[in-house]
């Protein structure tokens, strides 16, 4: 086991070039959102926007789209028929994904029945780097063997137990062996959320210590998914993408806390993304 630690973070953020355009790092596809979770793909996109991806879009229900929309001028949505993602949805899904770097999937996206249906549609035939976070997890449980090498998947403890049928130990070690044995198993970069993050590649783990009890509020999920799709998007390495997801959301949240204590909410960790950058990376000045 590894401790992941900043230079994580500045191997990634290297100086960019004087021409830099638009796209250059990363677009990034967002599909989540439902008629009771309309929030959760906009934190994802601010979080994603935050950690440098150049381009967010949402794909959600129209309802959850128009709020999203009403978050930020920033984030670019594409509304889609229904008040949850349905079989009516997947042509259109699967044409916009073709526009992408990366997907993130499962933020705010329930868990009925068809909307199931159509995500398990979708990643039968998804060819891009992936992030599968909150019920989206759920609905691979039966599933499992659609993950695939360079995917990322952001259980808690409970949503591992659903996935592998393995109850976790808060011992570290038998932790990690569990989530390397599972990634091994099934291909997919595993990151691990708890009081000790793990992230797990094959036989080859990582340890995250950033982050506090603060950060059991809704939404800091939604954060961590949103990060690591900015990283996929860009470019970077599963494994490397969720380390530095991990650690960035964490040490964004320790500056948080020091700050807000249990008033800590998700947008607040989203606001200290930048500050962990420029305390962590090399970013040249064109100021």
């Amino acid at each position: 086991m590894k401790l992941v630690t900043s230079d994580i973070v500045k191997k990634i953020y290297t100086p960019r070039g004087t021409w830099s355009h638009k796209g250059e790092f990363g677009r990034l596809l967002i599909i989540g959102g439902s008629r009771r979770y309309k929030g959760a793909p906009a934190l994802c996109g601010l979080a994603a926007l935050r950690s440098g991806v150049d381009i967010v879009t949402i794909a959600a229900p129209e309802t959850a789209a128009d709020v999203t929309a009403s978050f930020s001028p920033n984030l670019i949505t594409e509304p889609l028929e229904g008040d949850y993602i349905n079989p009516q949805n997947l042509k259109r899904l699967i044409g916009i994904s073709k526009r992408f770097d990366a997907v993130v999937i499962g933020n705010g996206i329930g868990r009925m029945a068809k909307t199931r249906d159509t995500v398990l549609d979708l990643l039968h035939v998804l060819e891009k780097p992936c992030v599968l976070d909150a019920d989206a997890l759920h609905m691979l449980s039966e599933k499992k063997k659609l993950l695939r090498r360079g995917w990322i998947i952001t259980p808690h403890d409970e949503e591992f137990h659903n996935l592998s049928g393995v109850s976790l130990s808060k011992k570290l070690e038998e932790r990690t062996k569990r989530v390397e044995k599972f990634s091994q198993e099934f291909k997919a970069t595993v990151l691990l959320k708890g009081y000790k993050d793990v992230i797990a590649e094959g036989n080859k783990s990582l340890i995250n210590s950033t982050g506090n009890p603060y950060m059991t509020v809704g939404g800091t999920g939604d954060v961590l998914a949103g990060v690591c799709g900015a990283m996929l998007a860009m470019g970077v390495k599963s494994v490397h993408a969720a380390a530095a997801a991990a650690y960035i959301c964490g040490a964004a949240g320790d500056i948080a806390a020091k700050e807000l204590g249990p008033g800590l909410l998700a947008t607040d960790v989203i606001e200290k993304i930048p500050e962990v950058l420029e305390q962590t990376a090399s970013l040249n000045d064109h100021r």
